[in-house]
């Protein structure tokens, strides 16, 4: 991954959010936190190089469609360029097709496996998944167990967060499974 050279705090519905960038595009961004102190420590362990700064025009983009995103718009946000440089290419090919997935709608991890044409790297998948540096632009929380299963989210507040992304969205989950509400 690129070096990030700045980083910045913003506000969201769901409480302060970060972003942090590179010459190339978003490097990193940050779920929200209970507050700016706990955002800012979070993100200045993951990119200690980096500067809290103005964002450029295209980052200020990325906030704003994330902002959006986060009061309940359907925004796509495959317009922000993201720097993954560095990552490993099949983590970049399964970023590709989890990106594709619009607002409100889901995928599972074998689904995207057999679309990298690996049907049996749904494991991998999720490990990529987890690994996801820029959450809410790079949309894991649209990906789901094949059971319609939330399964593992790595960030605050871990799957209440991702379900509550997938409220937002009014996403559905597999057809003859209900995504909210009782099992």
């Amino acid at each position: 991954m690129s070096t990030a050279v700045g980083f910045a705090l913003f506000p969201t519905a769901l409480g302060q959010c970060g972003i942090a960038w590179s010459e190339a595009g978003v490097v990193g961004v940050q779920l929200p936190e209970a507050n700016a102190a706990a955002a800012r420590a979070r993100l200045q362990r993951r990119h200690p190089q980096a500067a809290e700064a103005a964002p450029p025009p295209t980052v200020q983009a990325a906030i704003a469609g994330v902002v959006r995103l986060l009061e309940g718009a359907a925004e796509d946000l495959q317009f922000v360029t993201l720097d993954f440089a560095g990552l490993p290419e099949l983590h970049q090919r399964i970023y590709a097709v989890a990106r594709a997935i619009p607002p409100g709608k889901t995928m599972t991890y074998g689904e995207i496996a057999r679309a990298i044409g690996q049907p049996g790297a749904a494991q991998a998948v999720g490990q990529a998944m987890g690994r996801n540096p820029c959450p809410i632009i790079m949309p894991c929380h649209r990906v789901l167990g094949a059971d319609g299963k939330m399964g593992g989210f790595t960030a605050p507040g871990g799957v209440a967060t991702k379900r509550r992304l997938l409220e937002i969205e009014g996403a559905t989950a597999v057809e003859s499974l209900p995504l909210f509400g009782g099992r």
